[in-house]
């Protein structure tokens, strides 16, 4: 245009180049003066486009001009409109997806009144109102605009007076402009043709009634389009950067003024705007820039898509002609019309979609948008729950499900942070509080059969070592051991763990309270009960516990004395698994006869072999049967001795010496090098006093500086061997 009318700067490139970046900055000077300004500018814009208009469509009527007609347009012929219905493709380039991706950028200005949904007063209303007529309005003047000229202008013509034909010719002539009076077949056949529909870009100037006003309407419907998104790309940016889910944007947050304007977003846009205006080829850019809006739309459509599949009650569209199905197509055509306009920018584009993707989900950031991901989720959740209350029980799926009672979690981080070692990322851990002395029993029965959902349900049962079991009442004493009663009744696993200096990180136990029940739910990925809201004034370095820190090479001794199913070798395994445990060694410890230990041992590890168990190594113990030492026994005797009847002990009480023989090896064994310590748990009996079964416990665990943990399984099989 700049030949036209002589007005070449440099050449054609750089004055591409010179303008862009004058016109820019101009309307940057206009955003930055706020939205006020901005709308002044698009009624400016706006009326200058029905003037456009109005001079187009008034100038197809107006009868041609020779120079005109030597240029292509005769008015309106039903002849052109015919031949124009039918495509001509032409140039290597020339395909309907390359047109479509340069003419696409011209619809993409509808989507700014929802990127400014912030600044309206009725979003709700205004943004489909103002979308729809957008939508319609714009397709019927394009449409308008290209039936018009389609009936009005040839293919082909050369601006020549000369080519006119007189009344009566012989020469040679091809093509509908013999009919009309011209021999265009000149500059056809050599591809010189300098006007018609074909190539000409100045052709709506040449049909309008005055040319420069179709200069002034493309400048004024791009402006307009440009500075709407100048505008409203930064305040989307700012919301983005608000959330602070990416590093190192949350500089482009901060708002200024009464309306809170990105000025900091405008500068970063205008910079991404001028780097493609030095580009300076437009139908490079515009393949780009349709890539970029093709897969916002198919992303709109999709989580409209996805909201409605999800069946959230908080998904309610206002617009009753919605469907679904629509969404879902127009997600679907944007990713096809994608790839099929510039493959390779489509790939990028996926790519960079996915690495955000992929950081937000590992990032986890602390924002709620409440968005159809998560009533997937939702549903996804319900809906395996169901299907799994359906499916039998399988010993090749079982996983340890446990119910902790940790009273408040924070309280017992070790507890909290052990059970989370073997069950993160694998199976449910339930925390449970029961803010009461007396007569807990019955609320931990109700905890027992109540928590959980359908399969999702605990299987065992943890619980910290009664520390104070022999300073309490007589009734806290029952409780604690008939919860391990209760437990095996109702078909779980047992697990205690007892650690030197205690599980509780207050100065003194609660004791008192009333009958209240709480449940935290730490579902996968397990979270730290160091996380808790809770404990915000407890210092960190006095709730650390050795769970969080690396085990290194040290073993994990499992003393495996009866058969309970195989949970006491299932999660010394699961711990292994995990980093912080997986250089650690396990060796099994078992019973056994002097005069068969290596038939045994040998026995032992063929089966842990057909458990597919990484067992460092597999000790026979023979010596169960010797007489406990003398200061243990001595010690024993001093643990029970308040709690001896006057005239004898209690007809099954069983004598000292028997109790200590039967856990002496556990005392014995453990050395310096040893992380963990796990044993069977002695099975309580009905005609045991509980103040005799806490002092066998307390026997079994005192004196280890590692923690330990006594576990007894329902004797429901947890292990399989390969041909089960």
């Amino acid at each position: 245009m700049s030949q036209e009318y002589n007005a070449v700067m440099v050449d054609d490139i750089n004055d591409v180049r010179i303008i862009g970046t004058i016109t820019v900055t101009l309307l940057l000077l206009i955003s930055l003066a706020g939205m006020e300004w901005e709308s002044k500018a698009q009624i400016i814009f706006f009326l200058v486009l029905m003037v456009t208009f109005t001079n187009y469509f008034v100038g197809t009527v107006i009868p041609a001009t020779p120079e005109k007609q030597a240029m292509g347009f005769f008015n309106y012929r039903a002849e052109i409109f015919v031949e124009n219905l039918f495509p001509d493709w032409r140039g290597s380039q020339g395909d309907f997806f390359q047109m479509f991706a340069i003419f696409f950028p011209s619809a993409i200005g509808i989507l700014a009144g929802a990127n400014i949904s912030g600044d309206l007063k009725d979003p709700e209303t205004a943004i489909p109102k103002g979308t729809l007529f957008a939508i319609f309005w714009t397709t019927l003047s394009y449409i308008l605009i290209s039936v018009t000229v389609g009936a009005c202008v040839v293919r082909d013509a050369s601006g020549n007076l000369n080519d006119s034909l007189p009344f009566n010719f012989s020469e040679p002539c091809d093509g509908l402009g013999c009919k009309l009076g011209w021999n265009f077949t000149k500059c056809k056949q050599s591809q010189s043709c300098s006007f018609g529909l074909a190539n000409s870009i100045q052709v709506l100037s040449l049909v309008s009634g005055f040319g420069l006003l179709i200069t002034a309407g493309v400048f004024a419907a791009s402006l307009s389009s440009a500075l709407a998104f100048l505008v409203s790309a930064p305040k989307v940016f700012q919301c983005l950067c608000r959330d602070n889910i990416y590093p190192y944007i949350d500089f482009f947050a901060k708002g200024y003024g009464k309306n809170n304007e990105p000025l900091r977003a405008y500068i970063l846009t205008y910079f991404i705007a001028l780097a493609f205006i030095l580009i300076a080829q437009l139908n490079v850019i515009a393949p780009l820039i349709s890539n970029f809006f093709l897969c916002s739309y198919a992303l709109i459509n999709f989580s409209c898509f996805h909201a409605s599949i999800t069946n959230s009650p908080g998904w309610r569209p206002s617009f009753k002609y919605y469907s679904r199905w629509t969404a879902l197509f127009g997600a679907v055509i944007s990713v096809v019309l994608m790839f099929l306009l510039t493959w390779w920018a489509a790939l990028i584009t996926f790519g960079i979609i996915f690495f955000l993707l992929g950081y937000v989900t590992y990032r986890k950031p602390k924002v709620n948008w409440g968005s159809s991901v998560q009533a997937g989720t939702y549903n996804m959740a319900l809906s395996y729950s169901v299907s799994l209350s359906s499916v039998e029980d399988h010993v090749k799926n079982f996983r340890p499900q446990c119910l902790v009672l940790t009273g408040p979690p924070n309280l017992r981080p070790a507890l909290v942070d052990f059970v989370g070692s073997f069950t993160k990322n694998i199976s449910l851990m339930i925390c449970g509080d029961i803010l009461m002395v007396r007569g807990p029993r019955h609320l931990i029965s109700m905890i027992l059969e109540a928590s959980g959902l359908g399969k999702l349900k605990p299987n065992t049962l943890v619980l910290g070592f009664k520390s104070n079991w022999k300073e309490c009442s007589p009734y806290g004493l029952e409780d604690y051991v008939n919860t391990i009663y209760d437990a095996f009744d109702s078909n779980y696993g047992v697990c205690i763990l007892r650690m030197m200096d205690g599980l509780d990180i207050t100065e003194e136990l609660q004791c008192e309270g009333n009958a209240v029940i709480f449940l935290w739910v730490y579902c996968f990925p397990f979270y730290s009960a160091l996380d808790n809201e809770n404990t915000t004034n407890i210092k960190n370095d006095e709730i650390r516990t050795v769970f969080q820190n690396k085990q290194g090479k040290k073993t994990i001794d499992v003393y495996w004395i009866s058969d309970d199913g195989g949970l006491t070798l299932l999660v010394p395994y699961l711990l292994t698994r995990r980093k912080r445990w997986r250089k650690s060694k396990v060796r099994v410890f078992v019973i056994g006869e002097q005069q068969t230990m290596e038939n045994e041992r040998k026995e032992m590890v063929a089966l842990l072999q057909r458990f597919r168990l990484d067992v460092h190594d597999v000790i026979v113990m023979i010596d169960t049967e010797r007489p406990p030492f003398s200061k243990n026994l001595k010690g024993f005797e001093e643990s029970v001795a308040s709690f001896k009847l006057t005239k004898g002990q209690h007809r099954g009480e069983g004598s000292t010496e028997d109790v200590l023989t039967e856990c002496a090896y556990v005392c014995v064994c453990v050395c310096v090098c040893v992380r963990a310590c796990i044993s069977s748990l002695p099975v309580p009996q009905s005609d045991c006093p509980s103040s005799l079964y806490m002092a066998w416990l307390d026997t079994l665990s005192c004196g280890l500086h590692c923690p330990v943990l006594l576990i007894r399984g329902n004797q429901q099989n947890v292990l399989t061997f390969y041909c089960q």
